[in-house]
């Protein structure tokens, strides 16, 4: 594997300089979670965890509300759609009356 001289832009940087001299005690390691090599897969794994912890609220919260807007839109639909399914009925009944009507009556000479 080649790597690069430079870290990843998340691993902070030392801006400062020490001297020696002004050390009060020796630095311990970093635990191997925060090491550099371990950071990336621990930022990936939270990463990972975080993207499914939200996608799983996104998905409650979609479909609850999208149970909500179909509920709205069909019952929109229904009522406009009642008026003009009992004008077609009306029509249908009327036609297929006069239908049976003219059929009975004897044909006029």
């Amino acid at each position: 594997m080649n790597r690069s001289s430079t870290p990843p832009r998340y691993v902070p940087t030392l801006t400062e300089v020490v001297l020696p001299g002004r050390l009060d005690a020796a630095p311990s390691p970093a635990p191997p979670e925060f090491s550099q090599e371990g950071y990336g897969q621990l930022d990936a794994r939270l990463e990972a965890q975080i993207v499914q912890r939200v996608m799983q609220r996104v998905d409650l919260v979609l479909e609850r509300r999208l149970r909500e807007a179909l509920g709205q839109l069909i019952l929109s639909h229904t009522q406009s759609l009642g008026p003009r399914l009992s004008e077609e009925i009306e029509l249908v009944v009327r036609e297929s009356v006069s239908q049976a009507v003219a059929q009975e009556l004897p044909p006029q000479s």
